[in-house]
């Protein structure tokens, strides 16, 4: 019995990471997509909605199962229930990766307005803030996760810098108004990922130490 728990629990924190990863993908190809204007990305992250949505389900019924059929204790049940909010996390981290894949699909066909610089720059922090997420979920090692919180106010600054420039861009022509709109708001999800990030990291800290800490 206790070894097809552990063995249950080792498909449960694969899963997670699988889920994570394609997350991850998932917006790092819509904002590819968005600064290549590459509508074939786009297609691919908005097709992997309901794989990251079948994702979701699967690991929700697995901890449920694990959960009443074995009654975990301490860190194992630290891992179910951090399973079970990273499955929530990773799942709004993908959507979101389809909503910016969507902009592109809107913008694809028009010239770029605004420098966009500032986007795949917040995109690699971020990114890289889940990647670091990830692997201290794998590997249970939480020193990865000490730079997060500056990277996190990285991520808030740019956001602020873009809606500037778009404001600057609007007020000189109303009619740059429905595409500034939507790169105010792929800079918006960019935070939000940021922000699911730092929660990952805040729920994978309490996992591996059971101690509560705030990434912010």
């Amino acid at each position: 019995m206790v070894e097809k728990f552990h063995t249950e629990m080792e498909i449960l924190k694969q899963d997670v990471l699988r889920m994570g990863s394609l997350a991850r993908d998932m917006l790092k190809q819509s904002v590819e997509a968005l600064i290549r204007q590459d509508s074939s990305l786009a297609d691919w992250v908005i097709a992997n909605k309901k794989t990251i949505s079948d994702y979701d389900n699967d690991i929700e019924q697995k901890c449920l199962r694990l959960i009443s059929l074995y009654q975990p204790m301490a860190k194992d049940m630290r891992i179910i229930a951090t399973s079970l909010k990273l499955n929530t996390y990773f799942y709004r981290i993908g959507r979101y990766g389809k909503d910016i894949a969507v902009v592109e699909q809107e913008l694809s066909t028009k010239p770029s307005l605004a420098n966009l610089s500032s986007i795949p720059h917040m995109a690699d922090l971020v990114l890289g803030m889940l990647e670091d997420a990830l692997t201290a979920f794998e590997k249970e090692d939480v020193t990865v996760l000490q730079s997060i919180s500056k990277r996190d106010n990285a991520v808030d600054t740019l956001r602020y810098s873009i809606l500037r420039e778009c404001i600057t861009y609007m007020m000189e022509d109303p009619a740059n108004i429905p595409q500034c709109t939507n790169y105010i708001m792929v800079a918006r999800y960019l935070e939000r990922c940021g922000d699911h990030a730092c929660k990952i990291a805040e729920k994978v800290h309490y996992m591996v130490t059971g101690k509560r800490v705030e990434f912010k």
